[in-house]
């Protein structure tokens, strides 16, 4: 039987108290507390439900056990994600071998799930808490669904070149400093993934992680030793990702070497950039922006099982700049 729509059925905002925030600098307080309870939902639509299906990859966000948030993905043939109801997504995969999910995945514990096809730049997110299953699959119980807007995804089409069911022994390194293959990878990147976490709210609510997409023109993200400035673009002005960061300042990043298929992952400190700076004007199509100062990270390599290939860059990256 199809789900009818009907948006947030709660009494509580949909919109927690860091994202109210950010809005009220904007006034748009009232205005996406509207928007916001027709949007977002404590529960999955149908085509949501399909369209997570037909995945081949997922986006997860965790955090750790010191409080840090985790950006990572796991693979599957298509079918491996499947939806038993409205409010479950089941992941029938394991994550990558050496990645912090592995540990993170927790009974109870706070998860973002982001679903994206590059192809037809097509997302939706889920956040959740998450529950362990068998041989090291999981399943993610709603918080909040709800979809995204198509801009700044790069058009890429996808195929395996391996079974993503095999698990190599992947090489794994751990950093707590940028070297110079990681620096070329994020300076030469156009997409990267990035968690957040609400740990002041209930994370069956408004609370928990988010995972999020940002893309932009390769250069979009300025390197500067271990520090890295990403800029903010025109979005729905639902700052899930800002409004985590203004109530907990730290987040998790993952960039994908599409062409060796290596993991780059980093946890860190934020700081917002709300104010209009010189630095900020000078970077085209800059509303504000953000840093993030690295603390610790690991590059799994060969971590993806598909091969990623260029197609379509973004019409609205075409109207933003570079550092």
């Amino acid at each position: 039987m199809a789900t009818t729509p009907t948006g947030w059925s709660r009494d509580t905002s949909p919109i927690h108290k860091g994202e109210q925030a950010l809005q009220a600098r904007l006034g748009q307080s009232e205005r996406m507390d509207e928007i916001g309870r027709k949007v977002i939902r404590p529960y999955m639509p149908d085509q949501h439900r399909e369209f997570f299906k037909q995945l081949p990859f997922i986006v997860v966000g965790s955090v750790d056990n010191d409080g840090w948030p985790w950006a990572s993905v796991v693979y599957g043939q298509q079918g491996f994600i499947s939806s038993p109801h409205d409010r479950r997504l089941e992941i029938a995969s394991a994550p990558v071998q050496g990645d912090p999910l592995n540990d993170n995945l927790k009974l109870c514990s706070p998860i973002g799930l982001l679903g994206i096809v590059p192809a037809t730049r097509r997302r939706n997110r889920m956040n959740g808490t998450a529950e362990r299953l068998d041989n090291g699959s999981f399943a993610v119980n709603v918080a909040q669904s709800f979809g995204n807007c198509p801009k700044y995804i790069q058009a890429r089409d996808i195929e395996f070149n391996r079974d993503p069911a095999q698990t190599p022994t992947h090489s794994i390194e751990t950093m707590s400093s940028l070297d110079a293959a990681a620096v070329d990878l994020v300076r030469n990147s156009d997409t990267f993934f990035v968690a957040s976490h609400n740990d002041h709210d209930d994370p069956t609510d408004t609370g928990g992680v988010d995972v999020s997409h940002r893309g932009g023109q390769p250069g979009f993200v300025k390197v500067e030793g271990d520090m890295l400035t990403i800029p903010d673009f025109v979005g729905n002005n639902l700052f899930n990702t800002l409004g985590n960061f203004l109530v907990n300042p730290r987040g998790g990043l993952i960039f994908i070497d599409f062409d060796r298929g290596d993991h780059l992952m980093l946890t860190g400190t934020v700081e917002l950039l709300w104010d209009m700076t010189s630095e900020i004007e000078a970077f085209k199509g800059a509303e504000r922006a953000w840093r993030f100062h690295v603390e610790d990270g690991l590059r799994i390599g060969e971590a993806s099982p598909l091969q990623w290939s260029f197609s379509e860059a973004s019409p609205n990256t075409e109207l933003t700049g570079q550092w």
